[in-house]
């Protein structure tokens, strides 16, 4: 080659480098829709900058810069399709935005298959992956709360160690189980306290008995589905997830000092030498600590043509704010898809899970070792330890300080759990697919416990106690279905049918020793004196058969009809077979003809649906008559085992069935800028499964039958708008349901149930009444002559002694309504995320203060007994103190309290660092952000925290408040790096 040929081709590649990497600095442009009119607002940006501008009135702009030819402009505007332009020399980049399908085209994950959002035609709530990264946690009902309409998730207890139960509109049982079906990629399950939160990509929750019923007899509480991550990119990408937190008991509670409290004992007649107790220890401070949260998690993902992969790993350790308190989650999965050719696919989802915790005694009285009612009740006037280094008690009676409860034993739980499933999927026929499905659940946990014989007056009564228990559960499934689908012109089918086997496996094994030499030893095998000794196993089977098609005609008149069938080991033999039916229909107005005048509307679905689902969460083998244990009788002077008929048989048990109708809107406005959502429901449960009443003549108290019925019926309203889309964004969402629940028919016209802090009974069922009805006296208040609390009778007059009968309903647990709202306020690289959850109209009997306002014995008080009547005339609303007088503290209206609050649930503030500066280093983004939880509650609640129940999940036993570890307040600082 000629010299002067090289100098031009070089002369040449040098321009052409100069042209790639040194454009122009100024890019214009101008915007238009398909009907060629200007769009303004339209946002403008360098991709991984934060470089950019959005278009004016007429759609042009103007972007100025350092540019490269390989750079790349994102145009994106809401209910537009975002459009990636790379720029390529070009000084000017005009462009014809394209409409967006304002989600409706998005596929989402429902009963056994998947359905895109516009053909849905039941009561479904998603909750996305942007929802779930917003807001860090180790619980997972917690990553749901407030985000569903319908969906109300129940924070028993704030401890590390709870699990968090959730209801899908209303209550839906008395005795048999309310929680609802949770489905975590294909495979049932109830546990759902060892799913690792990072994991998952999206909540789908099945609300109305039209969109649960393809799962029949487990449906009847609606259906959580839980879809885990898979790859995103097609390349791999790394990514790592930290944070670290603290946490702290946001409310403390004023008690009686030292001086209040030996007056109060020297008032009721009760003394001591207080020389020996002249401490002034605050219980509070010493139990009440500052928690501790640490998680790292690291995921390694990607696709391609043929495999999609998702392998996760991590570690989670909270302490919590109450001492001892503690739990450890370690996590390992991986989601695998593989493409084997155009008519097999496989796959497989696998997690193993370790986890511990250190439970915390609460819900209990202080002499029963409740660490939140001892410190309150506990005086102050003793220290933690005695000179011999064991634990103080209370002066005049010996229950011992609240410390005792949390250090005195050696307690903790362990377990190893791994869920999984194995699927294939075969493609034939052109329109044909079989898919079979093989699951698996498995989990052993075991629990120690030790008291030694010195620290403690009850270790050293009992001389050590120590307590090895074991649980193993085990369940497979194997599901094989069968799906066609068709599209022809403007009919669309979709059908399905298959066949489903569960078959659980429960195991338990216990073990209680007394008596050790010392602490030497702290297993079971170091005690001499066995005091119990258990082992139980059980089994369960169901078979199930399923169908489902799914009709569209012209994209605008949507069918869905379920049917399936169900049996299943613990019902009866003559009602073993369920059936559970349910259709629905949606009219999509929107596309019709009568509707084009109204540019603003995008979609307008009005939906309708009706079904019966089935709960079959009772005890195993509740059918048969059953023995009893422990009636033992002597024989030679020798007392020998004996057993006794403890249940009756039921061969006619079957299924309790939730007959569900629902009518819904979906309506989307203004380019998706206004999506809302509105039902209405009513649900009436029937063949409620009641331990009832039998005659004395049977021999038996009661038995297991299926009578009565319950009603919940409601609505729920979801909104969804872009309040700003400029250079600043800012969207919110909010939802508000409303709930009535009400017992329609039991087989007793009413009855009182449980007994509160020694008072009697506190709950009330009875038709007409609500599940969660509270009930005691009409409180009158303190009669100024005497000192003595009087009440009102069933005849409305005043008395100080009222008889069982003048009790009452006098309050409800459930609320008038629940909310969520949540907003999104982003620039640039910053995001500021404010989260609001809150219930209102639903009331709590703090039993809390029947203990520390009774003034009954020598518990530690509120300071609030200050106010307490002294004296002839005295006008208080406190009784006077009266050693051993419960009337005086009866459970009455004095202790219900409106628990309606409202919560700052979460509030996060992120940085997103340029993508320009993170690509030197071969970063793919870092993200840091700063998080508070519970960062302050708006409440009129007296107590540690409105949002607890001494009860848990339970059905009926709602609204009370007994000495429970409240939610604290976290903050948490993060990092999230992607490479």
């Amino acid at each position: 080659m000629k010299l002067s040929k090289i100098i031009f081709l070089l002369i040449l590649g040098v321009m052409c480098s100069y042209q790639a990497f040194a454009q122009s600095n100024q890019l214009k442009g101008n915007i238009v829709d398909t009907d060629n009119k200007p769009i303004p607002g339209v946002s403008v940006v360098v991709k991984g900058t934060t470089l950019g501008t959005i278009t004016g009135m007429d759609g042009s702009y103007v972007l100025k810069g350092d540019f490269t030819s390989s750079d790349i402009l994102v145009f994106s505007f809401i209910g537009m399709q975002t459009q990636e332009v790379i720029i390529a020399g070009q000084s000017t980049i005009n462009l014809s935005m394209l409409d967006e399908t304002l989600g409706l085209d998005e596929v989402i994950v429902v009963g056994y298959g998947t359905q895109k959002k516009k053909d849905i035609t039941g009561s479904v709530a998603l909750v996305g992956s942007d929802e779930l990264e917003s807001r860090p946690n180790t619980q997972l009902g917690s990553l749901i709360q407030g985000r569903a309409a319908g969906v109300r998730v129940v924070s028993s207890s704030g401890k590390p160690s709870q699990g968090l139960s959730i209801r899908v509109r209303g209550t839906n049982s008395i005795t048999a189980g309310s929680e609802p079906l949770y489905v975590v990629d294909g495979v049932p399950t109830s546990d759902t306290r060892s799913i690792n939160p990072s994991d998952v990509e999206t909540f789908t929750v099945l609300k109305d008995a039209s969109s649960a019923a393809i799962y029949g007899a487990q449906g009847a509480n609606g259906v959580v589905l839980i879809t885990t991550k898979q790859g995103t990119t097609d390349n791999t990408q790394v990514r790592l997830d930290a944070y670290t937190g603290f946490s702290e008991v946001w409310n403390t509670l004023q008690v009686l000092n030292g001086e209040q409290y030996r007056d109060l004992m020297t008032e009721m007649g009760q003394n001591t030498d207080w020389n020996r107790y002249n401490k002034n220890t605050d219980w509070q401070n010493e139990i009440f600590q500052r928690g501790m949260s640490q998680n790292y998690q690291i995921s390694i993902s990607g696709k391609s043509d043929r495999t999609n992969y998702y392998i996760s790993g991590g570690w989670v350790q909270q302490i919590g704010a109450v001492r001892s308190a503690q739990m450890d989650r370690s996590n390992f999965k991986i989601n695998l898809d593989q493409e084997v050719n155009d008519w097999l696919s496989v796959g497989t989802r696998i997690a193993y899970t370790k986890y511990t915790d250190i439970d915390v005694n609460d819900n209990n009285a202080v002499n029963q070792g409740g660490v939140l009612t001892g410190v309150i009740n506990t005086p102050s006037v003793i220290g933690i330890y005695n000179e011999d280094g064991t634990f103080t008690s209370n002066p005049f009676q010996n229950w011992e300080n609240p410390v005792a409860s949390t250090d005195g034993s050696d307690r903790e739980y362990n377990s190893q759990r791994f869920l999984g499933n194995m699927y294939a999927k075969v493609s034939f026929l052109k329109d044909f697919s079989f898919k079979t499905n093989l699951g698996v659940d498995y989990n052993h946990g075991m629990y120690d416990y030790f008291l030694d014989p010195f620290r403690t007056s009850y270790g050293r009564a009992k001389q050590g106690i120590g307590t090895n228990t074991t649980d193993k559960s085990s369940y497979w499934m194997f599901e094989n279905t069968l799906n066609y689908n068709k599209k022809t012109g403007s009919h669309a089918i979709e059908a399905l049918a298959g066949a489903v086997s569960q078959k659980f496996l429960w195991e338990n094994n216990g073990i209680t020793k007394e008596n050790f030499s010392g602490d030497g030893v702290k297993t079971t095998n170091g005690g001499s004196k066995i005091i119990s000794a258990n082992n139980t196993k059980a089994e369960k089977s169901n078979s199930s058969f399923i169908s489902r098609v799914n009709y569209a005609f012209d994209d605008k008149y949507l069918i869905t009809a379920n049917f399936r069938v169900d049996g299943s080991s613990v019902f009866g033999p003559d009602q073993r077979w369920g059936y559970f039916p349910s259709v629905s229909g949606g009219w999509r107005l929107s596309q019709e003809s009568f509707m084009d005048g109204f540019e603003f509307l995008n979609d307008l679905k009005i939906r309708a649906g009706w079904g019966i689902v089935g709960n079959d969460q009772i005890a195993n083998y509740a059918y048969f008559g059953r023995v009893g244990l422990g009636a033992n009788y002597p024989i030679g002077g020798q007392t020998q085992p004996g057993t006794y008929p403890s249940a009756m048989d039921n061969n006619t048990l079957k299924w309790e069935e939730s007959e569900q109708t629902n009518i819904g809107l979906d309506l989307s406005m203004f380019n998706g800028r206004v999506r809302f959502v509105a039902d209405a429901y009513m649900r009436n449960t029937r063949d409620l499964l009641l331990d009832a009443p039998l005659p004395h003549s049977t021999g038996y108290d009661n038995a297991l039958q299926n009578i009565g019925t319950l009603e919940n019926k409601g609505l729920e309203f979801s909104l969804n708008t872009v309040n700003i889309d400029k250079a600043v964004t800012w969207s919110s969402t909010f939802n508000i349901s409303f709930n009535r629940n009400e017992v329609t028919d039991l087989v007793v016209e009413s009855l009182p149930i449980g007994n509160i802090s020694g008072r009697g009974e506190a709950i009330l069922l009875e038709e007409g009444q609500p599940l969660g009805t509270l009930y005691g006296y009409v409180w009158g208040g303190v009669d100024a002559d005497t000192g003595d609390a009087y009440y009102i009778d069933q005849n409305g007059e005043s008395t100080f002694t009222p008889s069982p009968e003048d009790r009452q309903v006098i309050g409800n647990a459930n609320p008038d309504f629940f909310f969520g709202f949540n907003n999104v306020v982003a620039y640039k690289g910053l995001e500021l995320i404010v989260f609001l959850e809150g219930s209102y109209g639903n009331d709590m009997l703090n039993a809390t203060r029947i203990d520390s306002e009774g003034m009954t014995d020598p518990k530690n008080q509120l300071l609030s007994v200050n106010q307490r009547w002294r004296n002839s005339g005295d006008q208080s609303d406190i009784p006077r103190a009266s050693w051993g007088n419960t009337d005086n503290s009866r459970i009455s209206t004095r202790f219900i309290e409106d628990a309606s609050y409202m919560r700052i649930k979460t509030l996060t503030l992120s940085y997103d660092l340029p993508h320009k500066l993170l690509s030197k280093v071969k970063i793919g983004g870092i993200k840091v952000y700063a998080t508070g939880e519970n960062l302050f509650t708006f409440t009129n609640y007296s107590g540690f925290d409105p949002e607890v129940n001494a009860y848990g999940g339970s059905n009926v036993y709602k609204g009370i408040d007994y000495g429970t570890y409240p939610q604290t307040r976290n903050i948490i600082f993060g990092l999230n790096v992607t490479f």
